[in-house]
C-alpha cells in the first residue's frame, strides 16, 4: 500500500511512522508515564556543594568518594572514604556497605557517580544523596579540601 504512492508521500509515511515508534520507545513519553518520569527517584537525591557541607556537618551521611585513589590522595572531602568506580569489584565493595544508613557520593565532576546511582539502586541503599558537580563543585564553592 505504502509503496503504491509517490516519492514524497511515502517519504512522509516513513518519517510519521518512524516518529510514533520512537515516541513510543522514549521512556517518560507516553502520557502515562509522564508522572514516573517527573517522580525524583528513589531513595536519591541530588543536592549542590553547600547542601552536601551540610549534611556532612549535620553527621547525616557518610561520604563516598568514587575517584581513583591518585585523585583521592590528591585531595578529598575530610572523612570521605574512596571506593574506585572503575575497579572490577566496585560492585562487590559497594554490596558490603550497610544499606540502611545514608551516604553522599561524588567523583571528579558528576560523570562517574551519576553511573554509580543505578548500581546504588540496583543493591537496594536507602538513601544516596548525589553530589551534582562533584568535588569540582565542592573547590568551586570554596569548600575545605584534606591532603
Amino acid at each position: 500500500m505504502i509503496w503504491h504512492m509517490d516519492i514524497t508521500r511515502r517519504a512522509f509515511a516513513l518519517v510519521a511512522i518512524c516518529s510514533i515508534a520512537l515516541y513510543l520507545s522514549v521512556p517518560g513519553s507516553h502520557a502515562g508515564d509522564a508522572a514516573e518520569a517527573n517522580a525524583p527517584e528513589k531513595g536519591i537525591q541530588h543536592v549542590d556543594a553547600k547542601q552536601a557541607q551540610k549534611l556532612i556537618a549535620e553527621k547525616k551521611v557518610i561520604v563516598l568518594d568514587i575517584r581513583k585513589p591518585s585523585e583521592f590522595s590528591a585531595g578529598r572531602i575530610a572523612g570521605a572514604k574512596n571506593i574506585d568506580f572503575l575497579e572490577p569489584d566496585f560492585e562487590k565493595r559497594i554490596d558490603e556497605l550497610d544499606k540502611s544508613k545514608s551516604y553522599l557520593v561524588h567523583c571528579a565532576s558528576g560523570g562517574r557517580s551519576t553511573h554509580s546511582l543505578l548500581l546504588f539502586k540496583k543493591h537496594e541503599f536507602q538513601s544516596i544523596y548525589h553530589l551534582d558537580g562533584g568535588i569540582k563543585a565542592w573547590e568551586k564553592a570554596g569548600l575545605p579540601i584534606e591532603k
